[in-house]
């Protein structure tokens, strides 16, 4: 349990991977493309509403989560490929979300797996440098192979990916936190949880026959179908910490997290598809949190503080 929130800078020590040697990663695994995000390059930029639940003052003070706000959002591709297909099950779905409430914001970032691919900010980088194409435009099984193998917790995202279908909509996947953040509640209590969006539909996903079908953009061309015909809805879920949680791995799901305790924030409704400019002017900042809900203890949060900035300034 924490004592206090704090939302001070982890400090990398002297020579380590820096932020900006992560995006500079990220970019050369998808090949360089120009004037893109750094990763979950491909997305939908949409708009909607947020409605609070009558028990969020239990879990935060935050004004953007225990009153109805405006809703910028963006749906998305995982990696640095702008033009990947929407078929392929081994790649990351994004939900990140802004909730603008009486001058206040808070932006969180979503996916559609509970844990990272790295521990600390030098495994990321190592992670990534082992992944970086050579001259046949394919990276070294055997560099892939020796890393995996030393760094075993960070095929944990990978695995979880791969054991499911692939999803036949933005609207029908979970989004998860691989963060713990901490919340100070209205009694002025605080602790530790993570976020976990649930689609109100339900999770829908494809067999592999029924993607051989779909078109290389078929989750874009669905999201507009579904808020052409009435709206998509999302429960947000506070996932409530335990004694000896892991909160500063986030290649680590917290014990029995499926089983967990949880609790109904409030209900995201997406009912336009808005222009991508609206999405990629500025960022979804992880860093912008409104009082009552304070930054994540761990290195990749307080690395992804610096790295989107970087990763603007890259692609504007």
């Amino acid at each position: 349990m924490a004592d206090v929130i704090e939302n001070t800078e982890f400090v990398p020590a002297e020579g380590a991977a820096t932020p900006a040697s992560i995006v500079a990663a990220l970019k050369a695994v998808a090949g360089n493309p120009p004037k893109v995000r750094a990763s979950f390059a491909k997305g939908r930029c949409v708009r909607g509403r947020y409605v609070p639940s009558e028990r969020v003052a239990e879990i935060t003070r935050s004004v953007n989560f225990t009153r109805p706000g405006r809703v910028l959002a963006r749906f998305s591709m995982g990696g640095g490929n702008p033009n990947v297909p929407d078929t392929n099950r081994l790649v990351l779905r994004g939900f990140s979300f802004r909730i603008e409430t009486d001058g206040e914001t808070s932006d969180i970032l979503v996916e559609s797996a509970p844990v990272h691919f790295a521990r600390t900010l030098d495994q990321m980088l190592a992670f990534l440098k082992a992944r970086i194409p050579g001259p046949d435009g394919k990276p070294d099984p055997a560099k892939v192979k020796s890393f995996s193998d030393a760094n075993p917790e960070t095929l944990n995202q990978a695995k979880y990916i791969a054991a499911r279908s692939l999803p036949a909509s933005f609207a029908g996947t979970t989004y998860w936190g691989v963060h713990s953040f901490p919340v100070i509640n209205e009694a002025g209590k605080t602790r530790f949880i993570k976020f976990k969006i649930v689609p109100r539909i339900g999770e829908i996903v494809l067999t592999d026959e029924e993607a051989k079908e779909k078109a290389v953009d078929f989750l874009h061309h669905d999201l507009e179908d579904r808020i052409r015909n009435g709206g998509i809805e999302f429960d947000i879920l506070a996932l409530l910490d335990r004694p000896g949680d892991p909160t500063m791995d986030v290649t680590a799901r917290w014990p029995g997290e499926d089983e967990r305790e949880t609790v109904v924030l409030g209900t995201i409704t997406i009912v336009a598809i808005d222009s991508d400019h609206a999405c990629d002017v500025s960022i979804f900042d992880p860093g912008t949190l409104a009082h009552g809900v304070g930054y994540p203890p761990d290195e990749i949060f307080a690395a992804r503080l610096k790295a989107y900035r970087i990763s603007l300034a890259k692609r504007q």
